[in-house]
């Protein structure tokens, strides 16, 4: 029998391990090993490294599709050993870097024009993936924010709805996420980091820097509508099931998002955590977004409820709202409703004309 962690990891994100590239069969034999929440980490890093083995094999054989996949697959299993899991902050950090250089090999065989961008950051940096469709001249680019427990390494999926219909994206880690966030905390003010990493592209003349939107999933979904009302740069935004003030449900969320808030925000105690958590408020913000946001969710959310992504869309001056009955967090259950909305939103709001022709064009 799990015990109450490992149990909630399972019940509020299984789903999301999926979505993200997480086989089933993998998910399973992984959770079977796993019994207790110190175990967590150790049993999906040896998950990972199953396939990081797998894909060195792959590269001596040359074939390096296999390789790059198996590499995806490896990155993917690193991350989730420690995205909600904060008893040794050096273990977990051992695991961070490891899903990053799976991710680099994976970008080596299957899209090797990836690159790394890098941009100084009070005493840490932002770190960020840059991913081009092939055969576009200049794309408009998509900005890509993660959540609290989500990094750049979660987003190689998610990446393909945007590549897939003409435009860039750039996958970060800002404040308080993955790279970024082991010397640099959480911070209401997000906007920061953006302009950091956009500063960071700035004059190149391999993207339309004209067009660029935001997306942000779960507290990205705060952090692209904070960002974008004060980022000028950035001409639409797209959030998803984020919080519009995360202390007001601060009561509800898992004790593991509670935890891991609490670590990534530099608090020294839970009760510290929770009132940095009412910093994160849109209100009095969210009307000066004035320009198109979109905002999606689904009524089965128990971790943000929907009332709070609702509450964005009302207040914000173009503001739309979009929800599936059946979908849960991030509706990582219908990925091929939500994702395949928000890149199609996206693309019109940046004047792509449509996917694969454009990028023929």
């Amino acid at each position: 029998m799990a015990d109450a962690r490992v149990q909630a990891a399972v019940d509020h994100w299984a789903s999301r391990f999926i979505q993200a590239g997480v086989e089933y069969g993998d998910f399973t034999a992984t959770m079977e090993r796993i019994e207790t929440w110190d175990e967590w980490l150790d049993e999906w890093c040896a998950t990972g490294d199953m396939h990081a083995s797998l894909a060195r094999e792959a590269e001596e054989a040359g074939r390096d599709r296999t390789a790059g996949e198996a590499s995806v697959r490896a990155a993917v299993a690193y991350h989730f050993a420690k995205f909600v899991w904060v008893l040794d902050r050096a273990k977990s950090r051992a695991a961070a870097d490891r899903a990053v250089e799976a991710l680099r090999r994976a970008h080596a065989h299957l899209d090797p024009t990836a690159e790394r961008v890098e941009a100084p950051l009070d005493d840490g940096r932002v770190v960020a993936n840059l991913r081009r469709p092939p055969g576009a001249d200049q794309p408009p680019l998509a900005v890509l924010i993660a959540g609290l427990d989500s990094t750049k390494e979660e987003f190689f999926k998610f990446e393909e709805f945007f590549l897939n219909r003409g435009m860039a994206t750039l996958s970060m880690d800002g404040p308080g996420q993955g790279e970024c966030g082991y010397d640099v905390p959480i911070r209401p003010d997000y906007e920061v980091g953006l302009a950091a990493a956009l500063d960071a592209v700035a004059g190149r003349d391999d993207l339309d820097l004209d067009r660029i939107g935001a997306v942000g999933v779960s507290m990205g979904g705060y952090h692209a509508p904070r960002a974008a009302a004060f980022e000028p740069r950035v001409q639409a935004v797209v959030g998803l099931s984020g919080p519009f003030c995360f202390g007001e449900v601060w009561d509800q969320v898992p004790q593991l998002t509670r935890e891991t808030f609490t670590e990534k925000s530099g608090a020294a105690s839970e009760d510290e955590g929770r009132q940095k958590a009412f910093e994160l408020d849109l209100d009095g913000v969210i009307e000066q977004l004035d320009k198109p946001a979109l905002f999606v969710t689904g009524r089965l959310d128990r971790l943000i409820p929907w009332e709070q992504t609702a509450k964005q869309a009302e207040r914000a001056p173009q503001g739309e709202f979009v929800m599936w009955d059946e979908g849960n967090h991030g509706c990582s259950n219908i990925p091929y409703k939500a994702r395949s909305l928000m890149a199609d939103w996206l693309a019109e709001r940046l004047g792509v004309r449509s996917g694969v022709a454009e990028r023929a064009a």
